[in-house]
C-alpha cells in the first residue's frame, strides 16, 4: 500500500494503475460472501469500496450512494462501521439489500422445499407478455411455487428464498441468462426444451435447493467478516435525477449508469414481475430511465474535454445521446455533491462512440472541480471478469460499440 502511496501523492490529478483486487486483502475475491448473489448489470466489486473506506472513511461516518444498484455500498461499509444511505431507481434494491446483510440461521432447507413443492397457494405475475417468455407447461407450476413464497409469514425465510427462486424460475424461462438484457436466442430456446424432456419439476425443486444451501453458506462468510451494526437508509424506487438528499454525508461514492447500458430496468423486469409489481409499475420505472424520459434538462458541462468532443460528433441523435447522459447524471451530481461533506468517489468506465473513446471520467472531473473540488487522482483498473455489454449493438444509440478495457476511480475532495 505505501508504494501506491507514494505515486498517488505524486500523481495527484493524474492517472494511476492499480488492481483494486490486489489493494484489498480483507476481502478474498469479488465474489465472497454475499457480493454476489445476484447478477446485476454494472456492479461494484466490492475491493472498490473497500479500497474507499480503508483509506478515507473512519467508524462512524456515513456514506452515500445515489446509483446503489445491488446495494454493494452499503455491504461493504458494514465491515467499515460507516453509516450509509443508499438509492435505487429499481425497487429490488431494498430486497438484494435486505437478503445480503442477513443474519445466518439454522433453516430446514429439505422441509422448505417440500412445503414449497405440496402447496396449492397460486401467484400470476401481472405481464401480459408472460406466455412469450415461459413454455406454458412450466406455468402452472411457477404459479404454485410463486403462490407459496407470496403466502409466507415468515419474513425470514421470505427473504432467504426470494434470490434462489428468481434465479432458478429465469432459468425455466427463455432468457438468455448469459446476456445482460432480457432477451430470447437459439441457445436459450433449446435450453428450455432440454428441460422440458427432463423430469423438470424435480430439477427446479433441487436447483432452488442448491440455491438455498449455497446462500446460507454466503450468509456465513459474510458474518465471519465481522459486520458492524450501523445505521442504514436504503431506498429502492427512487428517482435519483429529481430526489434531493435530505441529510449531510462524508463521502459520496457510487457507479452511476454507463453511456454504453442505462437500461436496467429492462433486465430487472421478469424478476419484478414475479415479486408481485404491475405492468404499469414496471413502465413508471422505465420512463424514469436516461433514454426514456422527458424531463432532461440541459445543464452547463463545464468541461473543455466535453465540449472539444461534442464538437465531432457530427450525427444529430448520437449528440442527443452524448449530451442527455451528461446532462442528467451530473445535473444529479451536482446537485447532490451540495450534502457531501469531504469526498467523492466516483468508478466509471470509459465508453465509445462510433469507436472514438469518451473518457466519462475525465468529463466528470473537469466539470466537479469547476464547481469547487479538488482532483486528487484517478484510479484506473483493468476489468477482469464482464457481463456487461454482451449484446452486440448498443441499445441507446443503435451502433455497435467496443467494450470498456478499464474502469476508472475519480477521486476528488472537498
Amino acid at each position: 500500500m505505501s508504494r501506491l502511496l507514494d505515486e498517488f501523492m505524486e500523481g495527484r490529478g493524474r492517472e494511476v494503475r492499480v488492481s483494486f483486487r490486489e489493494l484489498v486483502k480483507r476481502i478474498p475475491s469479488t465474489t465472497y460472501a454475499t457480493f454476489a448473489l445476484y447478477r446485476y448489470p454494472a456492479k461494484f466489486i466490492p475491493q472498490v469500496v473497500a479500497y474507499v473506506l480503508e483509506r478515507y472513511a473512519r467508524p462512524g461516518m456515513s456514506v452515500f450512494d445515489p446509483f446503489a444498484g445491488y446495494g454493494t455500498t452499503g455491504v461493504v461499509a458494514r465491515l467499515y462501521g460507516c453509516d450509509y444511505e443508499l438509492w435505487d431507481l429499481n425497487p429490488m434494491l431494498e430486497i438484494l439489500h435486505a437478503v445480503a446483510t442477513l443474519e445466518p440461521r439454522d433453516v430446514d432447507v429439505d422441509g422448505l422445499v417440500e412445503q414449497m413443492k405440496r402447496s396449492e397457494e397460486e401467484f400470476r405475475p401481472s405481464w401480459s407478455r408472460l406466455g412469450y417468455w415461459f413454455h406454458r407447461d412450466f406455468l402452472p407450476f411457477l404459479y404454485r411455487v410463486w403462490g407459496f413464497y407470496h403466502s409466507l409469514d415468515d419474513g425470514y425465510l421470505k427473504l432467504i428464498l426470494t434470490i434462489p427462486l428468481l434465479k432458478t424460475t429465469r432459468y425455466f424461462s427463455y432468457d438468455d441468462i448469459q446476456r445482460q438484457k432480457l432477451s430470447r436466442s437459439p441457445k436459450s430456446i433449446q435450453r428450455v426444451r432440454s428441460l422440458l424432456a427432463s423430469d423438470w419439476e424435480a430439477l427446479f425443486l433441487q436447483m432452488v435447493k442448491q440455491e438455498l444451501n449455497g446462500l446460507l453458506r454466503k450468509l456465513r462468510e459474510y458474518q465471519a467478516l465481522s459486520p458492524k451494526e450501523v445505521e442504514a437508509v436504503v431506498r429502492g424506487g427512487v428517482d435519483t435525477l429529481s430526489t434531493d438528499l435530505e441529510c449531510e454525508r462524508d463521502i459520496l461514492i457510487t457507479s452511476p449508469p454507463y453511456l454504453q447500458s442505462h437500461e436496467y430496468i429492462r433486465q430487472a423486469k421478469m424478476d419484478l414481475f414475479w415479486l408481485g409489481f404491475t405492468e404499469e409499475e414496471v413502465r413508471g420505472l422505465r420512463r424514469l430511465e436516461i433514454p426514456y424520459r422527458k424531463d432532461i434538462r440541459p445543464i452547463e458541462v463545464l468541461s473543455e474535454t466535453y465540449r472539444e468532443l461534442r464538437g465531432r460528433i457530427e450525427e444529430p441523435r448520437l449528440r442527443e445521446v452524448f449530451d442527455r447522459y451528461f446532462w442528467a447524471v451530473l445535473g444529479a451530481l451536482t446537485r447532490l455533491q451540495e450534502k457531501i461533506g469531504s469526498h467523492m468517489f466516483l468508478f466509471v468506465g470509459r465508453a465509445s462512440m462510433r469507436g472514438r473513446p469518451i473518457p466519462i471520467d475525465r468529463i466528470f472531473a473537469e466539470h466537479l472541480t469547476s464547481t469547487g473540488w479538488a482532483h486528487e487522482a484517478t484510479l484506473v483498473d483493468g476489468i477482469v471478469a464482464r457481463r456487461m455489454f454482451s449484446y452486440g449493438v448498443n441499445p441507446a444509440t443503435g451502433i455497435r460499440d467496443p467494450r470498456t478495457p478499464t474502469e476508472n476511480l475519480v477521486i476528488l475532495r472537498r
